[in-house]
């Protein structure tokens, strides 16, 4: 058995992808007979709590902030009086440990850490550097860079979350392994056809629908803004947003397409369960990236995971196994016009749709269930 410690930016109940990977990382390791302890930044106030069940195997430690001095003395003094060896598995994203993406200080504590085993998941490793960007910008992309060293540095093992990050960890930590550990979904498959039947009834009234889940940031609203109202255009579909900000999305959609009214609905946040019907009772899942699909994109690991068929774009960060596996539909991610073409061809022939539904959820589980994940942590201290 090891003893993890869990070090992340965000933990349930704050929200977030990596929130949301690392309570499926905590509690894989528990549920395998580890003992788990997260580290995270305070929690803030009118947050709903786990359920019982979520925390009876993981002990979650608030610290007293965002990964500041004080945050710093606090872990220095708790895990000293814990039983060596310690296992670290810190959880890097640079703008999620505070100090607005630079928190230098951060970076130099864990590298001094030198008596504790240190594994990092590179969520991310660094802004990029941009010829048209501002010198603010791209200052914080050369501090990120000095972070991401300081952090390989320590390392002991790595992992990524796609395959791209791979050369620039590489290229700080040396020799040391680094291993891609897909992210898996974060919203659990809830059993319920008749909860799937009754909303199908609910929002399409015997048309298809066609899904989004996301958090509608800047990009993917521009691509979605151009993209659904070609999909009402092309079918008789009615479109379904889920995910925070979606039903404030849907209403802009509305007001700057009015053809588009009758024809979507948005959903806003829902809770595990409700998420988990409303995304099997789509038809289609249309997700564009503006960087393209890739394993790191939780939103599409939610519709692989459900075994919906998906549209979706290619990009600079796409790995070729999504060509590979022919487990979704790719367009290019500045054509919204063939994101249109392509839900559309879907509905209108099913064995297509049923065909790469059932290639979804097989490329899921063969690649991204959080099994792999668990099993790459505990392997190579087992036996």
């Amino acid at each position: 058995m090891t003893d993890w410690h869990i070090i992340t930016g965000e933990y349930p109940p704050q929200p977030g992808g990596v929130s949301d990977y690392t309570r499926l990382v905590a509690s894989g390791l528990a549920g395998a007979g580890d003992g788990v302890t997260v580290w995270a930044p305070p929690c803030p106030r009118g947050a709903v709590g786990l359920q019982p069940s979520d925390l009876s195997q993981v002990a979650v430690q608030r610290l007293p902030d965002h990964f500041g001095l004080g945050a710093l003395r606090t872990l220095s003094r708790e895990l000293d009086r814990r039983p060596a060896p310690r296992r670290l598995l810190v959880q890097y994203v640079p703008h999620a440990i505070g100090w607005k993406g630079g928190n230098v200080a951060f970076c130099a504590w864990l590298r001094s850490r030198t008596r504790d085993s240190i594994w990092v998941m590179f969520h991310e490793v660094a802004y990029p550097f941009g010829a048209g960007e501002s010198v603010a910008h791209n200052a914080l992309a050369a501090v990120n860079r000095v972070m991401a060293a300081l952090v390989a540095g320590a390392a002991e093992r790595a992992f990524v979350s796609i395959p791209a990050w791979t050369p620039q960890v590489r290229r700080f930590i040396g020799e040391r392994p680094v291993q891609w550990t897909p992210v898996p979904s974060s919203v659990s498959v809830a059993a319920g056809p008749g909860e799937t039947a009754r909303l199908r009834s609910r929002y399409a009234e015997g048309a298809p629908l066609v899904g989004h889940f996301g958090t509608y940031g800047r990009a993917i609203r521009d691509l979605l803004e151009a993209a659904l109202p070609a999909v009402v255009r092309r079918t008789r579909a009615q479109i379904l947003l889920l995910g925070r900000n979606s039903d404030r999305f849907a209403r802009d959609l509305v007001a700057r397409h009015p053809e588009m009214k009758g024809r979507i609905a948005g959903a806003g946040s829902l809770p595990g369960d409700a998420l988990s019907h409303h995304i099997a009772a789509c038809d289609v899942m249309v997700q564009p990236y503006p960087d393209g699909i890739s394993a790191r994109r939780t939103s599409a690991m939610a519709a692989l995971a459900h075994g919906r068929a998906m549209v979706t774009t290619t990009g600079w960060l796409t790995e070729s196994l999504w060509e590979d596996t022919g487990a979704v539909s790719l367009v290019p991610f500045d054509a919204p016009e063939a994101v249109a073409d392509a839900a559309a061809a879907l509905l209108d022939d099913r064995a297509a749709r049923e065909s790469l539904a059932a290639r979804a959820l097989a490329t899921y589980v063969d690649r991204f269930d959080i099994a792999h994940t668990i099993r790459a942590l505990r392997e190579p201290t087992e036996g």
